[in-house]
């Protein structure tokens, strides 16, 4: 590469920057609204990575997911850290992004990670398995967890054990599906009984490349403050 090729580069770097930077500010007046500032919470993200998906991925859709839940955590998280899943019928404990690393974070960490299986079928149980196993077993903490669940359709009727067992432990599951395929699973998450309270949520987007970031993060944490309260109500948060 020539002087004037590096050149060339910049601006773009630059203009992805700006575009986080961008995103900061609308994650931040969006917390304001929901009165969520000087809130402290871990942010993950799972991602649906099963053969339906293989578009999104390809036209840097879910790319531009990851930026968008990485603005939600650096307000919540004092690292600034998303933590990240992917899964199919398989599943895969990525690296944290950040804002040092999100650049290319899904070309590199997930589409040319040979050690991630690719465009399989759907399992969740298995993935939120592990994400339960992180949080209050490997590395527990007394904050609460905002888990962001993308799912493009299909999600197995197994995740209701999940929700249940875990509605006890800081973590908020707000599952976002995407596309037009069945959702009945997600749909029927309000009604689910047997729970301490009520962890989790869901909402639809057709097309998640044309809802702005405003949008996004006002249904992302619609239901999140009134976890917060029900949680330190029960004694799960202090």
């Amino acid at each position: 590469m020539g002087l004037f090729d590096k050149f060339l580069k910049k601006p773009e770097k630059t203009a992805d920057l700006s575009g986080i930077s961008l995103k900061k500010k609308t994650a931040t007046i969006v917390l304001e609204k929901k009165k969520l500032t000087g809130v402290s919470a871990r942010v993950g993200i799972v991602l649906d990575i099963s053969g339906s998906m293989r578009k999104l991925y390809n036209e840097g859709v879910v790319q531009d997911v990851v930026e968008r839940v990485l603005a939600v955590a650096s307000q919540f998280d004092d690292d600034g850290e998303l933590d990240v899943w992917v899964y199919d019928n398989e599943f895969s404990r990525l690296p944290a992004a950040t804002e040092a690393t999100f650049m290319g974070y899904v070309e590199k960490n997930i589409l040319s990670n040979s050690g991630v299986h690719k465009f399989g079928r759907n399992d969740e149980p298995k993935v939120m398995e592990d994400v339960i196993r992180k949080y209050t077993k490997q590395d527990p903490s007394g904050e609460p967890v905002f888990l962001v669940f993308i799912n493009d359709g299909g999600c197995k009727p197994g995740i209701k054990k999940f929700i249940v067992e875990s509605s006890n432990q800081p973590i908020f599951w707000q599952f976002v599906g995407i596309g037009d395929s069945n959702f009945d699973v997600l749909r029927r998450l309000d009604t689910m009984e047997g729970r301490v309270v009520d962890n989790a949520n869901f909402f639809h987007l057709d097309d998640i490349s044309q809802v702005s970031d405003a949008e996004l993060y006002d249904q992302l944490l619609n239901e999140f403050p009134m976890w917060l309260k029900e949680a330190k109500g029960k004694g799960i948060l202090k």
